[in-house]
């Protein structure tokens, strides 16, 4: 098998995950590099996905899928693999592969991810992010936002940096279900997509939408469909020419090419819509 020479992708970007109420197209304001993606021709073989044995807090742990074992999009040469399987298995694809720039994705502790989360609701990026910086600062630091911290300020300290009441009672409730052990920085790894969505969805607060941002953009889950996304929505019936909105039973179908790199694919949507607006 050739040798594929594939770009290293520099990790470095914020995770973006936002309100679930509103599911939109926000999502395709996701940082990336100014690198291109390398044009792969189509006549080379494809490489076989690395497979690991390691897991738990191993952000290059192996997920199993239909047609074999996949690793965690950490992997630069997981993305590599991700974009030859799209462009072979879904030409519509490739001109976007070959014009758009490469993800760029970091890793934050998942509570401090899903607090995050729950902060940036329904909100313009800007107001956000100076809440959350607040909210940082109030804990001591982005370091210091760990559950304990954050079910000791009460809701009138919250209230006063810009939190509303019934965000604050999201994030209690987050913090207590990690005190309580239900939930676990290191669990939450751990978790198959199905279990983890059951429950990320059993905090207040956090929906299906959400749990499907933090599955692509904190853990960089390999194979994640975000079938309640606008954008990605959006992208699927411009890419086939559809009249209308997929419904998710239609994303499925339509998107089961794709697999195991729906994630992707879903990245690939985003940037099809920014390519169009």
């Amino acid at each position: 098998m050739a040798k594929r020479i594939c770009r290293k992708f520099l990790l470095q970007s914020e995770s973006q995950i936002d309100a679930d109420p509103l599911p939109s197209s926000s999502s395709s304001k996701i940082p990336f590099r100014s690198t291109k993606v390398r044009k792969i021709s189509s006549k080379q073989e494809p490489a076989k996905p690395q497979i690991t044995t390691s897991g738990g807090n191993d952000p290059t742990r192996a997920f199993p899928n239909l047609t074999g074992t996949v690793k965690s999009l950490s992997s630069s040469d997981e993305i590599c693999t991700a974009i030859d399987h799209l462009r072979r298995s879904d030409p519509l694809l490739i001109s976007i592969l070959d014009s758009c720039e490469s993800p760029n994705f970091k890793s934050n502790p998942p509570f401090l991810a899903l607090a995050k989360s729950i902060l940036y609701q329904q909100l313009a990026t800007k107001a956000a992010e100076s809440i959350y910086n607040r909210f940082a600062s109030l804990c001591g630091g982005e370091a210091a936002v760990v559950p304990d911290t954050v079910l000791g300020l009460s809701p009138q300290q919250l209230r006063v940096i810009g939190v509303s009441g019934r965000k604050a009672s999201y994030l209690h409730d987050l913090a207590t279900k990690f005190i309580d052990g239900i939930l676990s920085n290191s669990s939450i790894l751990e978790m198959d997509d199905e279990s983890l969505l059951e429950a990320l969805t059993a905090v207040k607060g956090i929906g299906v939408w959400s749990v499907h941002m933090f599955m692509i953009f904190t853990l960089h889950r390999p194979d994640v469909l975000p079938v309640g996304d606008l954008g990605v929505r959006k992208g699927v019936q411009r890419l086939y020419g559809l009249k209308e909105l997929p419904k998710p039973v239609e994303m499925e179908k339509l998107c089961e090419k794709w697999k195991p790199y729906r994630s992707m694919g879903a990245w690939c949507m985003w940037r099809l819509m920014e390519m169009k607006g």
